[in-house]
Parts: structure tokens; sequence; C-alpha cells
């Protein structure tokens, strides 16, 4: 592919700025034209198209949304080298300039929140609703982060000597490569990137091979904000080229830092393949995340969290609930009060309706999953109170009690709509089993008593805990885990310190 071609991106940068205000897409129906977006990549600036494609379903139907290009270890190489070259000179913006071409991103991404959303609801099956809400979380990165470039501080250190000043700087890591997920597939690319492009590195972005077009889509908008060419590459990939070009992101020379939200086998995987070249390496990974309901809690909010937290995209996010903990007083009760809840707000159908409230897994394998969790609760005591079956490519809004920790789905990441209810008498009782977990990604925990609040809040062994809250989600909040849940923080203070280095300068005077 050509993708060498000498430009300045300085020329580019204020050539762009001063059309900005201008331009806008040619047509406005599903996010300008869609199938612009069929059979390309989009590096050095530009959706190049290639003849190597695989199709990309959409879940509610299985129906071909539309052909993808599928690239390569050689088109991963030539767009690592892009990204290299363009680093020279991205590194050297200034923090104003960066804010400002992200600042015009998030207001793009805005303008077109319902093409951006309709593109999700296509690729994933997330109801539009959601997807709206997705499109705006993705935006509040950029906005933020735009905000954060101009906070890249350094230090002044005191002397230990007269003739000695210390002082330190931070500066761009370098090229950073990204393997973004399926389940939030505009969120966690500028979550990722507009960190990295914030702090100056330049960045070539994988994503999930069942949601391409949602990041092609937002590389076209960058081109409209003003960003330069080669500072932001996206290159759609299918399931069988993934491990061989995810080993070259990882074993590349010139990449200094790797991001990855995805499974923890396969975060192990790349954080091995990575060793030899000592890279910056960034997890986020597999949750199991525990739900703490104590006899002093609201019902009427826990049910209302437990309802915003689990059932939220089917189940199918990292942080969604996957072992809930009821104190043995209040059991029944919260049984029955979500047992209600679920009946009357969750509304099965078409994704694109905005009356649906509950759409489709995201493929087969995912449905078999849940429904095997099921059955093995089932199998071993569990009572399914509501759901438990699939319906069509979607899987009906469930609910288990009777559930022990000996049960499958009380062992591993359902990743479905399903609430597996464990009663507990006492606090001894239930930190033994919350905390008997290799991952801890989101907690969440419900209670009256401040100090039981603090308490559990401080011993449960995870990186974000959700206090008589179930959407604990925020652009301006570090995001990440403890244990194999991951390494390092996305987004808040932290994002765009995760892509930059520290530099020691010491003076003599």
């Amino acid at each position: 592919m050509a993708y060498f071609r000498r430009v300045s991106t300085t020329a580019v940068f204020l050539h762009k700025q001063l059309l900005i205000s201008s331009r806008r897409w040619h047509n406005s129906s599903a996010f300008g034209n869609m199938d612009e977006l069929y059979n390309k990549v989009f590096v050095n600036g530009e959706l190049v198209e290639k003849s190597a494609t695989f199709p990309v379903y959409n879940p509610y139907n299985n129906e071909v949304v539309g052909r993808s290009a599928d690239c390569d270890t050689k088109d991963a190489e030539e767009a690592i080298e892009v990204a290299k070259n363009t680093f020279i000179s991205w590194k050297k913006t200034t923090a104003k300039e960066r804010h400002t071409i992200l600042k015009n991103w998030h207001t793009l991404m805005m303008e077109h929140q319902r093409e951006l959303a309709e593109t999700i609801t296509a690729e994933n099956g997330k109801v539009i609703k959601e997807a709206m809400d997705e499109v705006a979380y993705a935006a509040s990165f950029l906005e933020w982060l735009a905000e954060e470039s101009r906070r890249t501080y350094g230090m002044t250190i005191p002397s230990n000597a007269q003739s000695k000043r210390f002082v330190t700087i931070q500066q761009p890591i370098g090229v950073a490569t990204m393997i973004t997920p399926w389940n939030t597939p505009m969120a966690m690319v500028t979550r990722k990137a507009g960190a990295a492009i914030a702090a100056g590195c330049s960045v070539v972005l994988k994503p999930s091979e069942e949601t391409p077009f949602s990041s092609l889509a937002l590389a076209k908008l960058s081109v409209e904000a003003g960003l330069p060419p080669g500072v932001f590459n996206v290159l759609p990939v299918s399931r069988a080229n993934t491990p061989m070009v995810g080993k070259v992101f990882c074993e590349s020379p010139h990449v200094a830092a790797i991001s990855f939200t995805g499974s923890t086998d396969v975060g192990k995987l790349l954080l091995r393949q990575s060793a030899d070249t000592v890279k910056k390496v960034m997890l986020e990974l597999g949750g199991h995340a525990p739900f703490v309901v104590f006899n002093s809690a609201d019902l009427d909010k826990a049910v209302s969290g437990t309802m915003a937290s689990k059932y939220r995209y089917g189940g199918q996010t990292c942080i969604s609930p996957n072992r809930m903990y009821i104190q043995a007083d209040i059991h029944d009760q919260y049984v029955m009060k979500l047992s209600e809840a679920v009946k009357a707000q969750l509304v099965a159908g078409d994704p694109k309706q905005s009356t649906t409230s509950h759409g489709p897994m995201i493929n087969e394998k995912a449905l078999e999953k849940v429904q095997a969790h099921v059955n093995d609760a089932v199998k071993h005591g569990a009572t399914v109170v509501c759901g438990g079956k699939r319906s069509g490519n979607a899987y009906e809004p469930t609910i288990l009690t009777d559930v022990t920790a000996a049960m499958l789905i009380a062992q591993e990441e359902t990743f479905g709509p399903v609430v597996p209810i464990i009663k507990f008498d006492t606090e001894e009782d239930l930190m033994s089993m919350v905390n008997n977990c290799s991952v801890g990604l989101a907690g969440y925990m419900y209670s009256n008593d401040v100090s039981q609040c603090w308490r559990i809040s401080e011993q449960i062994e995870v990186g974000m805990v959700g206090i008589n809250e179930g959407a604990m989600n925020s652009c301006e909040c570090p995001f990440g885990g403890v244990k194999e849940s991951g390494l390092g923080r996305e987004g808040s203070v932290y994002g765009v310190e995760e892509f930059m280095e520290t530099k020691y300068l010491c003076w003599g005077v």
C-alpha cells in the first residue's frame, strides 16, 4: 500500500484549523456514507482500499453489515513505520495545538452523535439509546484529555547542593499500538488513543474484528478535526490474522507502548511477547465483579443500581456485576423487587428501535457460554426466578437464586444478562468469598452504615468500587484493576501519564 507520502504535519495542522469550522460531511445518512468505510484501512490520514476482506455481521439479524479490510503483518509493519516517522514532528507540537485538535474531535463526535450511534448498533447490537450514551461518553474523553494535555507538568526538586538545580520534564513515550474490544468500540478508542495523542504520541490501533467500522468512523472524523496524517492509524484485522498482527505490535522495536482491553489470557500473551523489547504495557483485562447488598441498604437504590450495572448492554461489559451477594435478612425482598423491575423495565427487540432496552448477544459463542453457565447452576441446585433461556440472538434477562460459590457461574465471568444471587450472613463469610478470585476490576456495595462502607471498600480487592452507586464510569476518574485484571489506569489525571516518560535534568550552576 502507498502509505508513505511525505507531508508537512505543521502545514496540515494550520490548514485544517482554518477549514474546520466550515467542513461537514456530504451525507448525513448512516454516518455520512457508511460504505465509504468498507474494505478500508486508515493510514497516514487516508482511507485506503484493501483487496483482502472479511464480513462483519449484525448480531440482531445475522445480516452482513459490510465487508471490512483484512490487514496482515506487512500492513502492521508499514503502519508502525508511518507512525514512527510522524512521531518525529508530532511530539514537537505544543500542548495548545493538541488541545485544539482534540476539542474539535469532541465537537464533531457530538454533532454526529446519532450517525455514530447507528454504526455501533449495526455492528455490536447495542440498543440505540445506549449507543447514543456511548458516543457521548467516548467524546467526553476527548474533551477531558484535551484539557489534560495542557497539564503535563514537570517538577522542580529542592537541591542538596548549592551548585546544582534539579528539574523533571514530561515527554511522550513514542509510538503506541492498541487493541480495542467490541463492547465499547468507540469509548475504548478515545480513552486510549485520545490519551496517547494528548501526550504527543502517534498511534496504530487494531479494533475488534466484530466492530471495525466504529473505529474507522472516528478516524474519518479525526481528519475533519485537523489531526495530522500518521498520528492516528486504524488497521481492521480478521480473527485469523489477529495473533500475527498482535505479535508485530508487541515485538516491533519501533513501538514504545501497547495498550490492550480484552481477556486475561490474551493480555498475558501480549505481556510475554512484549518482554524482549521491554515495552510499556497497559492492560485492562477480565473482571468478575462482586455486587454486595447489606441489610442496612436502601433496597430501591440497590435494585436500581443492579439494573444500571448488570443489564446495561445485556451484561456484556467488563465491570458488569457477576456475583451478587445479598445479606440474608433482605434477600427475599431484594429478589422480589429485582424480578419486578426486570419484568417492568426490560423490553427485548430490534436494537435500532428507541423502545428496545434489551438487545442481542454479540455472537453465538457468547450465547452458548451464558447458557452453559445457567445450565450448570441449575444442575447444581440453583433456582430460575425469571429468564433462563435464549430468545433468538438474545438471552432473556435472568435471575438465579440458591447459587453457591462452587458453581461455574460464580467462578467465571459470564458476560451476559444473568444475575446469580448468593445469600450470606456475616461480613466474615462475605469477604472469604469476595476476594477468593484471581481478578479484581470493579466491585459494588450497598449499605447505609458509613463505617461498613469504608471497611468493605478498603478490604475488597478491586481497582474500582461503586458505593451505593451502580454507574461509576466517568472520564474524570481512573479506570483499571488489580490482580490479573490488568496494569495501569485509563482516564482521569493518570490517563495521559501512562503515555509519558519522566526525564530528570540535573543543572550545574
